[in-house]
Order: C-alpha cells, then sequence, then structure tokens
C-alpha cells in the first residue's frame, strides 16, 4: 500500500511540473503559430533553389547585372 502512496505522488508531481513546462511555453508565444511550418514546407524548396542559381551564377554575370540595373 505505501507504494501506492508513493506513485500517486511521483504521478502529481510529474503532471504539475508538465503543466508548468506548459504554461511557460504558452507564455512565450510557442503554441501562437500553427499554420505557418505547414506552408514554409511547401515553400522551402523554392527560396532553396534561388540561393543555389544565385551561387551558380559567375561574379562576372553578377557584376555585368550590377552595372546594367545602375545605367
Amino acid at each position: 500500500m505505501d507504494i501506492l502512496y508513493l506513485m500517486i505522488i511521483c504521478s502529481v508531481s510529474l503532471a504539475v511540473i508538465f503543466l508548468i513546462i506548459f504554461i511557460i511555453g504558452a507564455k512565450n508565444g510557442q503554441f501562437e503559430d500553427d499554420e505557418s511550418p505547414a506552408v514554409r514546407m511547401l515553400f522551402d524548396s523554392e527560396i532553396q533553389k534561388e540561393k543555389d542559381q544565385e551561387k551558380k551564377q559567375p561574379k562576372d554575370e553578377i557584376e555585368e547585372d550590377e552595372k546594367i540595373d545602375k545605367k
């Protein structure tokens, strides 16, 4: 019977710890943005493709593009 009391105390204290962690996370705004991670996943590859194209473009072409833009 003593072990039952010990288990109840342990489980209640663990539940209180998780509740405190949840409240701290909610106050810090961790759970406010629930839509953008799903949407961000769809547009990740397009952003990566643009970055890859910029890396592949030689510096001479970039300088020429800048000169044309300035004119």
